[in-house]
C-alpha cells in the first residue's frame, strides 16, 4: 500500500469565500436555500428594526430565483477608507464584514441586529450562481451583480436616478448544487414574513409568488393587535382561560444592569391544550429557544408564585415549578439585546447567559401587577398550575410505590436526589471527585443528582456486553441510572430509569471533550434507547470568568461568564461601550470544573435558568454516518483511517489547547 505523501504541500488555505462553498453545513441550513433567503430579509428588516425602512417586498421568480427589497438607506457604494474597496463589494465577499461590528465607539450602523457572526449574505453569494444587488442612494441608482459563487464580481455601474427614494433590492439565485432541494420553501418564508409583520409595528410586508400561467399571486401582512394578534392566530379555535396578556419593556439610559433599548415584548396566553410557542431575537426567529425563552418562563414563575402565595391560593402539600405554571402557556417573545450570542451560525437558538436575567427582569413586576389587577384572570391562571402540580406529584407517588421493591444497591459515591419524578430529576455524571463536591453543594438537592467519575472512563466501544460492568464506573453508571446495557435492535425495559436526564459535565478543554467522547460511546453502543428517547444531554460551563469593576453607586461590581473566545470579546465590547474601562476589566480561564465554586457551577452549569445544555440526538437518516464514524474514532483496528482523517480534517479543528 503506498503511504500518502505529507509534507508542506500538503496543507490547504481556503481563501474568500471558498470555506463556504467547501463546507457549506458548517455556515447554514442546506437541505433548502431557506436560510440563505432569510439573511437577506434580515438584512432588510434590520434597517426597519433601525427605524429607516417602511415597505420590505419579497417576489419568488419561476425560475426559482428570489427577490428581496426594502425602501431603507441603501448599502453604502464608496470605499472602505481602510479596506479601499467598496463597501457592498465587502459585504458581499467577506465573511466578517458589515455594520454591525462597530458598537463599542457608539458608530455602529445598528444597534440591534441579528448577530455578530458577520458571515451574512456572504453565505448567500457563496452559495449562488449570481446576485444582482441594485441600490438607491443619493440621488442615483447603483448596480452590481457578482456570479459564480461571489467569485466574478462585476463593477458598480450607475444606471439611473432616483431623487430621494433610497433602498436596496437583492435578487439572488441560489446554487442547487449546495442543497438538497434548490426549491425555496415557500411556507417558510411566508412564515418568516408574516412574522416580520407581527414584530415591526407600521412596516409593510408584501409577498408576490410568480406563476407560469396568470398574474402573481400577492400576499400582505398587518397586524394591528401586534404579538396578540399573531398569538390569537397561532391559537385557532382554542380560546384562552384568562385574557391574553401582552407588554413591553426596555432598559432606559439610567438602567444599572443593561445597556439603553435592551429588553423584550411579549403576549401571554394560558389554554387548555397545546398552543404553539414564538421567539425571536432582533427579529430573528429563534426555532429552537434559548436563554431569552428561559428568562420569560423564570419572571413569568416568580409573578404567578408570588400571586398565588399573595392569594393564599396553594392547598397544603403542594410544591409549585415552572413547568406546572409554563407548561399551559402559549407565548411570542421579541427580546432586544446589543450583542446576541447564537448557538451555530444559523442563529436557532440563542446562548447569551445575561438574556436570562435581562427578559426575566423585565417581564416579572409588570406581569404581577396586571395579575394583582386582573385577579379573575390571575385565579384562572393559577388554578391551572395547581392542577397541573397536584397530577405531577400524584403521578410521581405511584413511580414511587412500584419502586419500592427490588431495588438494586446504590453506588456509594452517588449524591441521589429526593424527588422520584424522571420529568424533573436530572444525573450529573461529573468529570473528577473535586468538581463532583463543588456539584454536590451547587445541586438542587430535591431534582438533581452527582455522581462523580474517577479519570476516563474505558472506551466501550468493543467491549463485550458480557465485560461490560467489570469496569466500576460503567457499572456505577448503570445501577444509578436503573437500566440494563442493551442494543440498538432490541426492546430493553426502561420503566426502572431513575432519572430523566441524564447529563455529562466535564471540563471546557481537550482533556474534557475526550471524557464526553468516551462517555458518548458507552451511550450510543450500550444505551441507544437513552438517547433515543431524548435522556442523554451535554453540559457546556464556560471557559472564562470576567470581573468588571464597580462604578459608582449605581453600578455595583459584576461577574460575568463567556463560553468561548467569541463570547468573551463580545462581552468585553458591550463592556467598554457602558463606559468600563478596558484595562479595569479582569478575565480570568477556568482550568476545570473543580475550579469553580459552588455558586459559579451553579450559575453557569446547573441551575435551570442559567446553565446551557445540549441534547445529544441522532439526526433521522444519519444512523448509519454515525455508527461509522463512531467506529473509525473509537474503533481498536482504525489507527491508520484515523490518522488519514485527521490529515484531512485537522485544519477545521476548533481545539483548546
Amino acid at each position: 500500500m503506498t503511504s500518502k505523501h505529507y509534507d508542506e504541500s500538503s496543507f490547504r488555505v481556503l481563501k474568500g469565500l471558498e470555506p463556504v462553498r467547501e463546507r457549506p453545513g458548517m455556515y447554514t441550513r442546506t437541505d433548502s436555500p431557506a436560510h440563505v433567503i432569510q439573511e437577506v430579509i434580515d438584512n432588510a428588516a434590520d434597517e426597519a428594526l433601525a427605524g429607516f425602512a417602511k415597505k420590505i417586498g419579497v417576489i419568488l421568480h419561476t425560475d426559482g430565483s428570489v427577490t428581496v427589497a426594502d425602501d431603507g438607506r441603501g448599502i453604502p457604494v464608496g470605499l472602505h477608507p481602510e479596506e479601499q474597496v467598496p463597501v457592498v463589494v465587502l459585504a458581499y465577499t467577506r465573511l466578517h464584514a458589515g455594520g454591525k461590528f462597530n458598537k463599542k465607539d457608539g458608530n455602529s450602523a445598528y444597534a440591534f441586529s441579528g448577530g455578530l457572526h458577520g458571515v451574512g449574505v456572504a453565505v448567500t453569494n457563496a452559495l449562488s450562481s449570481r446576485v444582482e444587488v441594485e441600490i438607491k442612494r443619493e440621488g442615483k441608482i447603483h448596480r452590481i451583480d457578482f456570479a459564480e459563487g461571489g467569485e466574478r464580481i462585476g463593477p458598480i455601474q450607475v444606471i439611473g436616478e432616483c431623487g430621494r427614494q433610497t433602498g436596496t433590492r437583492v435578487r439572488v439565485w441560489p446554487d442547487g448544487k449546495y442543497f438538497e432541494s434548490a426549491k425555496v420553501p415557500q411556507a417558510e418564508i411566508e412564515r418568516l414574513l408574516r412574522s416580520k409583520a407581527v414584530l415591526l409595528a407600521g412596516v409593510a410586508v408584501r409577498l408576490e409568488i410568480e406563476q407560469p400561467n396568470g398574474p402573481a399571486l400577492i400576499k400582505t401582512w398587518s397586524y394591528p393587535e401586534g404579538l396578540a394578534g399573531y398569538l390569537k392566530e397561532l391559537a385557532g379555535a382554542l380560546e384562552p382561560v384568562a385574557p391574553l396578556y401582552t407588554g413591553e419593556k426596555y432598559a432606559g439610559q439610567d438602567d444599572d444592569s443593561f445597556a439603553p433599548g435592551e429588553g423584550a415584548a411579549w403576549a401571554l396566553g394560558w389554554f387548555d391544550g397545546a398552543v404553539a410557542s414564538e421567539s425571536y431575537v432582533n427579529l430573528i426567529p429563534t426555532v429552537a429557544g434559548g436563554t431569552h425563552e428561559s428568562g420569560l418562563r423564570a419572571g413569568v414563575f416568580e409573578a404567578v408564585k408570588s400571586f398565588i402565595e399573595h392569594h393564599a391560593l396553594l392547598p397544603r402539600g403542594i410544591k409549585l415549578q415552572q413547568e406546572d405554571v409554563c407548561g399551559r402557556m402559549g407565548f411570542l417573545l421579541s427580546a432586544r439585546l446589543l450583542d446576541p450570542q447564537f448557538q451555530g451560525q444559523v442563529k436557532e437558538k440563542l446562548n447569551s447567559r445575561e438574556a436570562v436575567k435581562l427578559v426575566s427582569s423585565q417581564i416579572r413586576d409588570p406581569f404581577e401587577i396586571w395579575l394583582n389587577n386582573h385577579v379573575e384572570a390571575g385565579k384562572a391562571i393559577a388554578e391551572l398550575a395547581i392542577k397541573s402540580a397536584t397530577a405531577r406529584q400524584k403521578n410521581a407517588q405511584k413511580v414511587e410505590k412500584k419502586k419500592t421493591s427490588g431495588v438494586a444497591v446504590l453506588p456509594g459515591k452517588l449524591s441521589d436526589c429526593e424527588s422520584e419524578d424522571i420529568a424533573e430529576n436530572e444525573l450529573f455524571l461529573v468529570e473528577g471527585d473535586s468538581a463532583g463536591g463543588s456539584a454536590k453543594m451547587a445541586r438542587n438537592k430535591e431534582t438533581q443528582a452527582i455522581l462523580p467519575l474517577r479519570g476516563k472512563v474505558q472506551n466501550a466501544w468493543e467491549i463485550d456486553p458480557d465485560r461490560l460492568y467489570a469496569n466500576n464506573e460503567i457499572h456505577d453508571i448503570a445501577v444509578a441510572l436503573g437500566v440494563e446495557a442493551h442494543s440498538a435492535d432490541s426492546t430493553p425495559d426502561l420503566s426502572g430509569l431513575r432519572y430523566g436526564k441524564a447529563i455529562i459535565m466535564s471540563d471546557a478543554d481537550v482533556d474534557g471533550a475526550h471524557i464526553q467522547t468516551l462517555l458518548l460511546t458507552l451511550f450510543f453502543r450500550h444505551f441507544p434507547k437513552l438517547i433515543e428517547a431524548g435522556h442523554i444531554y451535554v453540559a457546556q460551563p464556560p471557559l472564562y470568568r470576567v470581573d468588571v469593576p464597580a462604578s459608582g453607586k449605581k453600578r455595583p461590581a459584576r461577574r460575568l461568564y463567556a463560553l468561548d473566545e467569541g463570547e468573551l470579546e463580545a462581552i468585553r465590547d458591550r463592556l467598554v461601550k457602558e463606559g468600563v474601562k478596558a484595562d479595569h476589566i479582569e478575565v480570568g480561564r477556568f482550568k476545570g470544573l473543580g475550579e469553580m465554586n459552588p455558586d459559579q457551577l451553579r450559575e453557569t452549569t446547573m441551575a435551570l435558568a442559567t446553565r446551557r445544555v445540549l441534547p445529544v440526538k441522532i439526526d433521522a437518516g444519519a444512523l448509519e454516518e454515525t455508527r461509522r464514524m463512531f467506529t473509525l474514532l473509537m474503533g481498536k483496528g482504525e489507527a491508520s483511517g484515523r490518522r488519514a482523517w485527521m490529515e484531512d480534517k485537522g485544519d477545521t479543528v476548533e481545539a483548546d489547547i
